[in-house]
């Protein structure tokens, strides 16, 4: 039995007839009762923070609708409150935020990985400088106001210094602009970008979210992705001389070897060279993809173009090769959001590969994805 929510809600419905009230907990409850997933107290806590915030979205859509004479007859509904939402990972707060996003009955929404959207902004960014635009950041939050009323975030992290030097002007305008922001993180807010270069200067967006959004803890202590058994023979370690046949028997499995050939992509002037491809397949080392100065654009753009990636050699990271680990991060955050179908050998098991140095914590969540993604429920 599902815990009613203690307060009233008014029940709304949308100009296509639907009732909106308590709509993610009737989504949830659909959910247990097909065996999706099994109810969780914390989960359904949060729940009722995104059911609250699509209620105001609704009444405040309601009331643009109206008009400027019916709107001095009614009272104007209380301003929507953004949302940031942290928790370790596998907790299910993207499975959260996926049945908040379908649920907003209005097209001016956007969801997207925090990686891609930054890979965005930077391109913006240099576009109004080579035009000599006086102020990018306000330019970039008017075109992002244009388009969208609400920007939903998925991973939200912070390693990046040109990141780190944005965020906090961006976002301000974005809520002075009215733009509703709903934020998965693994951090609490005052815990991103620890250790990073001028932090003191990622002070101001820290101010600027608490003071615009709630910050709610999904605190559900299993690991969902734990939960999915590695069932298909996609991840081989150690790197030993069997690895080569197990590529091998992998490739025989889905194409005829021969007709892998070299692929190169073009991303904004630089040449991605794939060493190895066919239709939707594509074989590449771990060195010629993580170790260049390849970033989340890149990674998009094979994700786009291949659905099966046969990923070699992934080595044992140490502290010294923080920048190949969080070039990895990035990679497994594009292929895990992109549904694409992963094959890997590496030097030791995932648990292992990267357990000291900067962005450790980060990488956790990248073990949790590949431990999924090397289920038969996942590559299936």
């Amino acid at each position: 039995m599902i815990k009613k929510r203690s307060h009233q809600v008014v029940v709304m419905s949308n100009e296509d007839g639907l009732d909106y009230s308590n709509l993610l907990e009737r989504q949830f409850n659909e959910l247990i009762g097909n065996k999706k997933i099994q109810y969780d107290e914390a989960q359904f806590a949060v729940l009722t923070h995104l059911q609250d915030l699509l209620d105001n979205l609704i009444k405040n859509l309601h009331y643009q609708r109206y008009s400027a004479w019916a709107k001095l007859l009614r009272p104007e509904p209380e301003k929507c409150q953004s949302l940031y939402i942290f928790g370790d990972v596998g907790r299910g707060k993207s499975m959260l935020m996926a049945l908040f996003y379908e649920a907003c009955p209005f097209a001016a929404k956007r969801r997207v990985h925090f990686n891609t959207f930054m890979e965005e902004v930077h391109q913006f960014i240099h576009q109004c400088r080579q035009h000599k635009h006086p102020d990018a950041i306000f330019a970039l939050a008017k075109n992002i106001r244009e388009s969208v009323w609400l920007l939903c975030f998925d991973e939200f992290h912070v390693t990046d210094i040109a990141d780190a030097m944005i965020l906090g002007r961006l976002f301000q305008k974005l809520f002075e602009l009215g733009v509703v922001v709903v934020i998965t993180s693994n951090r609490h807010p005052n815990d991103l970008y620890q250790g990073g270069l001028q932090r003191e200067q990622f002070l101001f967006f820290i101010t600027v979210l608490h003071s615009s959004a709630k910050i709610v803890e999904l605190v559900a202590k299993i690991d969902y992705r734990l939960a999915f058994q590695a069932q298909s023979d996609n991840y081989y370690f150690p790197l030993d001389g069997q690895e080569a046949a197990f590529i091998e028997s992998r490739i025989n499995s889905l194409i005829a070897p021969s007709l892998l050939k070299p692929v190169v992509l073009e991303n904004l002037g630089r040449q991605i060279y794939i060493p190895f491809a066919y239709q939707n397949l594509a074989m590449i080392s771990f060195d010629e993809l993580c170790g260049q100065p390849l970033g989340g654009g890149d990674y998009l753009l094979l994700a786009q173009r291949f659905n099966i990636l046969i990923l070699r050699k992934i080595p044992k990271m140490t502290a010294e090769k923080r920048n190949e680990a969080k070039r990895f991060v990035t990679l497994i955050d594009v292929l895990y959001e992109h549904k694409i179908k992963l094959i890997c050998s590496a030097e030791v098991v995932a648990q292992d590969l990267y357990i000291e140095g900067d962005g450790v914590f980060e990488f956790r969540r990248t073990v949790s994805r590949l431990l999924e993604m090397q289920s038969a429920a996942y590559f299936n």
